[in-house]
């Protein structure tokens, strides 16, 4: 009887799902929606839990959590399924027919992926969308959490500050951010200097393999616990949950923000001296600087302004003098100082007022989206004053669209970890990381795109001789597909994929594949910059 039930319910999906089921283009649906059908239990509801491009709701939950607008037009490779599962056995139906049907995995938590990995390919794929797996159990006692992987960092800390306002924890600011792919490539965030990495404060981790087991720390083992703290969790499993340890934070932070005309000589003086100095402040304060252009109140003409930004974990009584100390050109005073709480600081990185509710932080959608390049090095050494001003003029090129230099410095607990703790390797000798980003509407213009791309890519060119070498260091949640750019076929070699390891993962690169070897050695889990295992 169970069989006949399940029989008839996979023909009526087929029914509604395909207009013309005899298409070869549906049978991989087809097939794999039988398999689904088979391998699920009588209770649940393939049409709840499964999305095709003939269903009403397909695109709408597709885009809804496509975060690069540049990756949402009709010419985007789209998947064959989006599954969102409600509970674990869900997945590992959803693995094992894939498995047995040739489809690849993408694996979806916030859709922030900068190149977009987590929802397209050009071979037949689906993606499964952990948006349904998101329960936070905070425990303050132990100062420990447990997330599931489709939760945001804005649920995060909004339970964290839920339950106590003197805990908090290191990761990133924007709040739409899932959890499951920020916390596996590193995660960085305004706590930085003071407790490290998202992964650095990740205790213990569920996570299913490619035979659908589900592992924690002990079962996993210590190596592939090591992988997925920065390595990239989807190049290894699917990671269904994380235990995180939480982290004191003050009562009263204080925030700075000194906006200064970078033509000024006085401005470009400022900016090449925090070069010397921010790595070495107090582990309480991180003080970045963020340059864009900004429409001028003189007609159309645009004006090139840095923004000097600072976290102090503390009050401003305290601050003033470290400041005054170690920053005297500076000039803060007083009034440039905002006291508030952790959550606040938040909220207002987010561009909500401070007075806000924090429930705003649960909404996992943004009002406005946009298209977005991003690009990241790691600067060792001062960069000349002649030579970041012609970078940073080159930011008047961008008129369409917006571009931003951000200088986020490292030193403080960063220096203290060393570079195989974990996969994450960019920790002492960094001065800071130098992210180039080009943010623009999208209007569907090709040409007008490849202009903002252009941008990103010619201010990354240029300052090639200024940072880091061989190899020429990257950030894996920046990720870039321009780094070791090849036709996908389906899988990459381990040469391709030493081009990018090299970058993300410097000497840790040659222990992800080990790990890769030993837990999916028929390369299941892959995208277009994976990590392959060695041949057997």
């Amino acid at each position: 009887m169970k069989s006949l039930q399940l029989s008839s319910l996979f023909l009526c999906i087929v029914f509604f799902l395909f207009s013309n089921p005899c298409e070869a283009s549906a049978h991989i649906h087809l097939d794999f929606l039988h398999c689904l059908s088979l391998n699920l239990s009588n209770s649940t509801s393939i049409t709840k839990l499964i999305y095709t491009a003939n269903d009403p709701s397909y695109s709408s939950l597709l885009n809804s959590s496509i975060m690069n607008f540049r990756f949402s037009s009709p010419s985007t490779p789209k998947p064959l399924v989006i599954v969102t599962p409600f509970h674990v056995s869900q997945i590992q139906a959803t693995l094992k027919c894939s498995k047995e049907h040739g489809l690849q995995i993408r694996t979806r938590s916030g859709g922030h992926d900068s190149d977009g990995l987590s929802y397209l390919s050009d071979v037949p794929f689906i993606v499964i969308d952990l948006r349904n797996l998101r329960s936070i159990k905070v425990d303050v006692n132990s100062k420990t959490a447990w997330v599931q992987a489709g939760a945001t960092i804005g649920e995060v800390y909004y339970r964290i500050a839920e339950k106590s306002p003197n805990l908090g924890f290191p990761s990133g600011i924007c709040y739409t951010v899932g959890v499951g792919g920020h916390f596996s490539g590193g995660g960085y965030g305004i706590l930085l200097r003071k407790y490290g990495l998202g992964g650095d404060n990740v205790i213990d981790a569920y996570i299913l393999n490619a035979d659908g087991r589900i592992l924690n720390r002990k079962s996993m083992g210590e190596d592939l616990f090591w992988a997925i703290r920065g390595g990239g969790a989807a190049n290894f499993g699917i990671v269904l949950a994380w235990k995180i340890e939480l982290v004191y934070v003050p009562s009263k932070l204080t925030i700075v923000n000194i906006q200064r005309d970078f033509e000024q000589d006085s401005t470009k003086k400022l900016v090449h001296q925090w070069q010397y100095i921010a790595d070495k402040f107090d582990k309480d304060l991180l003080l970045f600087v963020r340059l864009q252009t900004a429409n001028s109140t003189q007609g159309n003409k645009k004006s090139l302004q840095a923004f000097f930004v600072a976290v102090f974990l503390g009050g401003v009584d305290k601050l003033l003098p470290l400041i005054e100390k170690s920053f005297p050109e500076l000039g803060l005073v007083r009034k440039d100082c905002t006291e508030m709480s952790w959550i606040q600081s938040i909220l207002l990185f987010n561009g909500f007022p401070t007075s806000a509710s924090p429930d705003v932080l649960l909404n996992r959608t943004q009002s406005v989206k946009f298209s977005f390049k991003a690009k990241a090095d790691y600067v060792k050494e001062p960069i000349p004053e002649d030579v970041f001003e012609k970078l940073a003029k080159t930011l008047y090129q961008e008129d369409v669209g917006t571009a931003v230099l951000q200088l986020f410095p490292y030193g403080g607990r960063m220096k203290e970890i060393a570079e195989s703790e974990t996969p994450f390797p960019h920790r002492a000798g960094n001065l800071y990381e130098l992210t180039y980003l080009a943010r623009w509407v999208e209007k569907g213009n090709a040409s007008e795109t490849e202009g903002h791309l252009n941008w990103t890519r010619s201010a990354y060119s240029y300052m090639t001789p200024y940072v880091s070498k061989n190899p020429r260091e990257a950030y894996l949640n920046y990720r870039d597909l321009d780094i070791g750019r090849n036709n996908y076929n389906g899988s990459t070699t381990y040469a391709q994929a030493s081009i990018w390891g090299s970058k993300y993962f410097k000497d840790n690169f040659k222990r992800l594949v080990h790990v890769k070897t030993k837990v999916d050695p028929t390369n299941f889990f892959r995208n277009e910059q994976s990590i392959p295992p060695l041949s057997s």
